[in-house]
């Protein structure tokens, strides 16, 4: 049986701790990566990709002339943006997480869940393919040719929502990846695409970099793509009612994202200048919901 003594001294413990996460959190705060619009009103979005390749933009800066709010912009991967919302450091996230998204509605510290749009997942590598997996018949079993190749494979190793997929794709062909070959960054998309193309090393990048950012990777191709398990759908989440300050225009972000005119905006990013779309809209998407 624990003393008295030891209650008090766990309890003191537990309390301190959580005083000093607090502390830590007030005196750390969120850095912004951008702020778009001009409005009086503000709200914080975690997201990774949508915001490196510009649809962040596009839409916080239609949303502004409608609303006058501004849309400030926290860089985090899909993992570490459920936890920024988990913890109610944002008012809401957009991510790809599909596994990650429904634990975090079951357990009640998400709301608002809307299926906003998809890209897929190329698997690109060096021109001259060592592990042939132009040959796969699948995503895993394209990693397994990389895997029994020992062929470098660039990993994010981030447990964002790209990383989450890797290794679904692992366990998928039944393999644990491990040993020289295989490379982990703990970056972005960008910046580990960019690693890649320096070690000749195959990697996954989501469709919507690819097409804009592949003149940053010369020596790379898309060598696999067509397995459906690859399609990457986009969720909004926002934090629950009365949990974050800026929630609630934070929803009538997510609704605006969802109209026709959030919609359009989606489905024609990047056209004009890289003459096919960085992302599918929401109807599109909804066929891969699984």
């Amino acid at each position: 049986m624990i003393s008295s003594r030891l209650w008090k001294y766990l309890l003191t413990s537990i309390i301190a701790s959580v005083a000093m996460q607090t502390t830590m959190a007030q005196t750390n705060p969120l850095k912004s990566e951008a702020i778009y619009g001009q409005g009086n009103k503000s709200f914080k979005l975690a997201t990774g990709s949508p915001g490196e390749l510009g649809l962040l933009q596009a839409l916080g800066e239609a949303f502004d002339k409608k609303e006058g709010a501004r849309l400030i912009w926290i860089k985090a991967g899909s993992g570490a943006s459920l936890n920024l919302l988990k913890t109610q450091q944002v008012d809401m996230i957009m991510v790809h997480a599909p596994e990650a998204v429904n634990k975090a509605i079951a357990e009640g510290w998400a709301t608002d869940r809307t299926l906003i749009g998809s890209n897929e997942f190329y698997i690109v590598g060096p021109k001259n393919d060592p592990a042939n997996i132009k040959s796969a018949t699948s995503g895993a079993d394209s990693y397994s040719k990389i895997a029994k190749a020992q062929a470098k494979f660039i990993s994010r190793g981030d447990k964002s929502g790209t990383h989450q997929k890797e290794m679904d794709i692992w366990k998928k062909a039944g393999i644990t990846p491990e040993g020289n070959w295989y490379i982990i960054t703990n970056d972005f998309m960008t910046a580990s695409l960019k690693r890649a193309n320096a070690e000749n090393a195959y990697f996954m990048s989501d469709s919507s970099t690819w097409v804009a950012e592949k003149d940053v990777a010369p020596n790379l191709q898309i060598l696999y793509r067509g397995d459906k398990f690859l399609v990457n759908t986009y969720d909004a989440l926002a934090a629950p009612a009365g949990k974050t300050s800026d929630r609630d225009i934070a929803v009538k972000f997510i609704q605006f994202v969802a109209s026709d005119e959030g919609q359009a905006i989606i489905r024609n990013y990047g056209k004009s200048q890289h003459k096919e779309s960085l992302y599918n809209d929401a109807a599109y998407a909804k066929q891969y919901v699984y």
